[in-house]
């Protein structure tokens, strides 16, 4: 987080979601530029978020606590707050509870990591072997995204970032037949299909 800027994206000055990654800010300003952008979690068919979204310190669309089907309601799910130069990422009840403060913010589900231990339905419901994307923080200062290259199951993917990359809390973002993801450099265009809320991480001007 001291040498990237993370930053949220959902609909355009004109109130118009941006819809595709590639059509996000390829800078900030002087000497910064887009590095990668990923989906920032669940949305409804009319690209709002489904849980909370805060942008820029405003709240647009408050948490979901409602019990529902899908991966989102595959309780427990987490929120993703980041600030200028740090980020976290809570179960749901742990962030409406403790109210960190949050520049930006967006709740999807179901969390993958929790205090060290896997999701308690992972063990018993993981079988299913999909894309799939997600973030921990393994320190206050450090956010870790992953996105799968092949077809991995909750389980397979929970344990990539508790086991091998240090997250005490990790929680996913995205998954299905393919996962979007976009990379100026790489040459991956992210415009599978039209998304709600957005990630871009940018490099931080000096």
């Amino acid at each position: 987080m001291r040498h990237q800027v993370v930053k949220f994206f959902w609909k355009r000055p004109d109130g118009q979601p941006y819809g595709y990654l590639s059509s996000l800010p390829q800078s900030l300003g002087k000497h910064s530029s887009l590095l990668f952008a990923t989906n920032a979690g669940m949305y409804d068919p009319d690209y709002r978020p489904v849980g909370l979204y805060v942008e820029n310190g405003r709240e647009l669309v408050r948490a979901n606590t409602k019990a529902g089907p899908g991966n989102f309601h595959m309780r427990p799910n987490g929120v993703l707050y980041v600030t200028a130069e740090s980020a976290g990422v809570l179960e749901t009840g742990s962030f409406l509870k403790q109210k960190p403060r949050a520049d930006f913010a967006t709740q999807s589900g179901p969390m993958l990591v929790i205090s060290g231990r896997l999701h308690p339905r992972f063990a018993r419901h993981g079988g299913s072997r999909k894309y799939r994307s997600g973030v921990g923080n393994p320190d206050p200062s450090v956010l870790v995204f992953a996105i799968s290259e092949n077809e991995v199951s909750f389980e397979e993917f929970a344990r990539l970032f508790r086991d091998k990359l240090g997250c005490e809390n990790a929680l996913f973002l995205d998954g299905g037949s393919a996962t979007s993801f976009y990379s100026p450099e790489s040459g991956r265009k992210g415009n599978l299909v039209p998304l709600g809320p957005m990630i871009g991480v940018y490099e931080r001007a000096n």
